[in-house]
């Protein structure tokens, strides 16, 4: 049954996360679509990939979703020599003591702001797998854990600019999410010219949320529940993707999780203690779609992985809502 220090928790989340969407909205323009699922990927203890052309504020979403949070921030802009050192950090020799001393890298941060991630080599990406996945760093045989919470949070510009990489897929498959900004609509860029026509917004924003604040809210959305029908939805829908003729790679076991995970998220910033299908519908595309890789015939056809997605979506059979847990 649903206890009181339950709703008290989920209380206490959406109060804190209506915070931290209002003091990033202040940043961000006429996208709360954006900015809830950045929160959405923060509580559920996933990374998120921004990708869309220059201009559009990407940098700026990342900034402004790590400085509304009052932990450690560090930003890496990716280019073509930066290497894996740069990142994870270096031992050096210390003549004093005679022995090698760990000089940490850029990665230990709470927030990590990835800039142009695709315009570093596949080597420099390697860097992040193990980060972005088990949340240490192994260097010269010693392993160093990264500080709680832990958020890469990097942007990209489409592959067809020049000067970018694709990403590898073991690296898009780190990210829970991605999602693309677009341009602002008229009032929305009217509004933009009010705000950031004279000074960045960004140096006006205050933290509203401390870092110990994120930790128990993470910890609220573990215990969202998940009913069985939910959980078989979910990996109905990424075993679809590895059937489909028009993809070459389907989402992997990774993908499920991440999935189920964004839903909990999702459904605790709406203020229930259980997670229903809309949520996983909502999240499907952004959490799926960027695995994906469609088939020679199917990019020629025009046929994209959102597209594919969105058809699996509609053939699913969705099942019945549930209520909340023990009900």
């Amino acid at each position: 049954m649903t206890t009181y220090d339950d709703r008290e928790n989920l209380f206490d989340l959406t109060a804190t996360v209506e915070r931290i969407r209002n003091a990033v909205e202040q940043v961000i323009e006429g996208k709360p679509e954006v900015v809830r699922l950045s929160l959405t990927v923060l509580l559920a203890e996933g990374h998120l990939l921004i990708e869309d052309v220059p201009g559009v504020g990407k940098t700026m979403l990342a900034k402004a979703l790590a400085r509304s949070v009052d932990c450690s921030v560090r930003r890496i802009q990716f280019t073509p020599d930066l290497l894996p050192t740069d990142i994870t950090g270096v031992s050096i020799w210390d003549q004093q003591r005679r022995d090698f001393e760990f000089k940490p890298g850029a990665i230990f941060s709470q927030m990590v702001i990835g800039d142009e991630i695709n315009r570093a080599s596949p080597k420099t990406q390697s860097a992040l797998l193990e980060s972005m996945e088990e949340r240490q760093v192994t260097i010269d045989g010693q392993t160093y854990p990264l500080p709680s919470p832990f958020m890469v949070v990097a942007t990209q510009n489409p592959v067809e600019m020049e000067g970018t990489y694709p990403l590898p897929e073991a690296q898009r498959d780190r990210f829970m999410a991605r999602v693309s900004i677009g341009y602002p609509g008229t009032e929305a860029e009217l509004r933009m010219l009010d705000v950031h026509g004279g000074a960045s917004p960004l140096d006006d924003l205050q933290p509203v949320a401390h870092a110990h604040d994120i930790v128990k809210l993470i910890e609220t959305v573990r215990e969202v529940h998940v009913s069985e029908p939910v959980r078989r939805y979910v990996v109905q829908l990424v075993a679809a993707t590895r059937a489909h003729a028009d993809l070459r790679l389907g989402a992997s076991p990774r993908a499920t999780l991440h999935l189920l995970r964004a839903a909990k998220a999702s459904a605790a910033l709406a203020g229930r203690e259980y997670a229903l299908p809309d949520d996983v519908q909502a999240l499907a595309p952004a959490v799926l779609a960027h695995r994906l890789l469609p088939t020679a015939q199917a990019q020629l056809g025009g046929r994209t992985a959102d597209v594919v997605v969105r058809e699996i979506l509609a053939h699913t059979p969705v099942p019945a809502s549930p209520g909340p847990r023990g009900l």
